[in-house]
């Protein structure tokens, strides 16, 4: 669907709305929530305008006007930007992994409570091609390296042409200033995640979608359906409505989705997928999750379909 992408090969959230009824009001509020932030840290890049801000809501890292990561401390919601929680139903999938690629860094939380949950986890693999981003993750998160942690900077693409390395998992949030960029949805990227992934790994995607989740290919997430069809025999979408809504609520007190725009988290394998995986957690995986302070069950309940 080349109409999606802008000029530049990149698909911008925004841009593929149908419902143009915007809650003016709500985003005037969240603007002018923005708008008092306190820069800690910003530089320009060849790739990124990076931002680490800090409000009365937590400090976080942004490109451009986009929360990238961070953390959260509101009445309402403790925790890292909520749709990187979905990544952690991982967990129930994958619990015996080993080898693990984490395609863009952000602050470095999602590699720590991976570290924390994957108890035979012997080595994590980060790959990010800002140069800022593993000192931003250092000072400003206190991030820490484990022996088991390897940072390559270095395009994503690149590393995946030249990668030797099976995966048990690889998750991939590669969103830049204004989207993600349509090489992310090429079949080259694709055969190369193929490629890195062990018969029975997963992978995990952070896309976008309509609320709707219309599935006409006219659309960007039928396009994206098309794209993910074509290369995997089974995949799960998330429809990204809790993250929706604990965002807006604990940033902006807002109770609704302001926008006809949301995360589509996607987890594709060659290997079947399981529905009562995520319908049924059981106590002790729960127990597991917990311990990161993440009520994973509202997440779990999000997902939208499993295709195959």
């Amino acid at each position: 669907m080349a109409n999606s992408f802008s000029e530049n090969g990149v698909i911008i959230p925004e841009n593929i709305m149908k419902n143009q009824n915007v809650d003016l009001e709500s985003v005037a509020v969240a603007c002018a929530r923005m708008a008092e932030d306190k820069v800690l840290f910003q530089v320009e890049s060849p790739f990124h305008s990076i931002a680490v801000c800090e409000n009365s809501i937590g400090r976080f890292l942004r490109y451009g006007i986009s929360f990238q990561a961070g953390r959260i401390n509101s009445p309402v919601y403790k925790g890292n930007i909520p749709y990187l929680n979905y990544f952690l139903l991982l967990y129930l999938l994958k619990k015996n992994a080993k080898k693990i690629l984490l395609i863009g860094f952000g602050t470095g939380i999602l590699v720590k409570q991976f570290e924390k949950i994957f108890e035979k986890l012997e080595r994590f693999d980060a790959v990010d091609i800002e140069e800022n981003i593993l000192p931003i993750a250092k000072k400003y998160f206190d991030f820490t390296e484990s022996e088991k942690f390897r940072f390559h900077l270095q395009d994503a693409l690149v590393y995946l042409r030249n990668n030797k390395t099976k995966y048990d998992l690889i998750i991939a949030d590669v969103a830049g200033n204004e989207g993600i960029d349509e090489r992310f949805f090429e079949d080259e990227f694709f055969n190369n995640i193929k490629k890195s992934l062990k018969k029975d790994g997963i992978f995990a995607f952070n896309s976008c979608a309509n609320t709707d989740f219309d599935e006409d290919e006219k659309t960007f997430f039928g396009f994206t359906l098309k794209k993910y069809k074509e290369h995997f025999k089974n995949f799960a979408v998330f429809n990204g409505k809790t993250s929706d809504l604990t965002y807006f609520k604990a940033f902006f007190d807002i109770n609704k989705r302001v926008l006809d725009v949301t995360n589509a988290i996607i987890f594709a394998s060659d290997k079947e997928f399981d529905e009562n995986v995520f319908a049924k957690i059981n106590d002790e995986d729960l127990k597991t999750i917990s311990a990161l302070n993440v009520d994973i069950l509202p997440y779990s309940k999000d997902l939208h379909k499993i295709y195959g």
